[in-house]
């Protein structure tokens, strides 16, 4: 089960780094390849909406097993679903990319 509020929390940490960083792009793309799940988070009328960036794969071997497996995972923010489609979209590994 995901706990928003710890996703908030981290996608303000991960918002002060970003912010402090000089080269921003590269700052992000670190921090999506150092992590196996990564969330965007963005505003929405419930309150906080979410998208899978990197890891459903993941994250549907662990539903489907029903295990407690551990992952690592981080959240950014972003301003909306379609900032998170193409953050998806712009950091998936080439080849997936090349069988979509």
């Amino acid at each position: 089960m995901v706990d928003f509020e710890e996703l908030r929390e981290i996608a303000a940490d991960v918002r002060i780094l970003l912010d402090a960083a000089e080269d921003k792009a590269a700052v992000l793309r670190d921090i999506i390849a150092a992590y196996d799940v990564v969330f965007g988070i963005f505003p929405s009328e419930d309150g906080i909406g979410i998208q899978v960036v990197k890891g459903r794969d993941i994250l549907n071997k662990i539903a489907k097993s029903r295990s407690n497996a551990f992952y690592t995972h981080t959240a950014i923010a972003v301003p909306d679903p379609q900032h998170a489609e193409m953050l998806r979209q712009l950091t998936e590994p080439a080849a997936e990319a090349i069988a979509a």
